[in-house]
């Protein structure tokens, strides 16, 4: 039979599992794959005496708009054809970035890749941006001052990474009007903390998720007692 007076007990408990669960999944989601993304280019690039490259918030959020281009366009065995025109850097992305139009430098090369299954910034790295020789080359290239890295998730989609590089003066191009720019809805990019807009919205589901969990087996308590 059963009693509400035990079922209510049961309610701190089930009160600390709920919590537990969300805490498991708000360290999951949170954070900006895109940063260390940027903090592996520059450790490759340390590593073979080659010297790191600035990172840009103007030209990540580029990166990201980048990226706004070429969505539905990865293929099952995650390769890509997608090539928006050069003049979109200027006319599109940085004016979507909220980049000073004076301050855009010159793009002396970019990476872009997708990927069906969740990888972490590492995996992304050695297996979607850098899958071969010529990727390398680009990536030690000593013609790059600066780097920007965009990335953003296909709802129930693919995952998609830009990386996109200057040979602009450091701190002086690309800048964002007010050191922000303009928010992007979707994805993330280096240079800022701002976690990744569709982690944000997977974070508000699984604790939706989390939240019906505990309902289910507070009920199932209620009967089985």
């Amino acid at each position: 039979m059963w009693n509400p007076n035990k079922s209510l007990n049961s309610i701190p408990h089930l009160l600390h599992l709920s919590l537990f669960i969300i805490l498991q999944v708000s360290a999951e989601v949170h954070g900006n794959p895109a940063n260390e993304i940027v903090d592996m280019i520059n450790q490759n690039r340390t590593s073979n005496k080659l010297p790191k490259l600035y990172d840009s918030a103007g030209l990540g959020c580029m990166a990201l708009q980048y990226i706004s281009e070429c969505t539905g366009n990865c293929s099952k065995n995650n390769t890509m054809n997608c090539r928006p025109p050069e003049v979109n850097i200027t006319e599109v992305y940085a004016p979507n970035c909220g980049v000073e139009l004076p301050t855009v430098g010159i793009i002396s090369g970019h990476l872009l890749g997708c990927n069906w299954n969740e990888l972490s910034p590492q995996q992304a790295f050695s297996s979607v941006l850098i899958q071969n020789k010529q990727m390398l080359t680009l990536l030690h290239s000593k013609e790059h001052t600066e780097v920007g890295v965009g990335f953003s998730k296909d709802h129930r989609g693919p995952n998609f990474w830009c990386v996109l590089f200057s040979s602009g003066k450091t701190n002086s191009s690309f800048v964002l009007e007010g050191g922000k720019g303009i928010e992007q809805k979707t994805g993330c990019f280096s240079g800022t903390d701002l976690p990744c807009s569709a982690g944000m919205k997977l974070f508000l589901s699984e604790i939706l998720l989390a939240v019906v969990v505990v309902l289910l087996v507070f009920l199932h308590s209620c009967m089985l007692n």
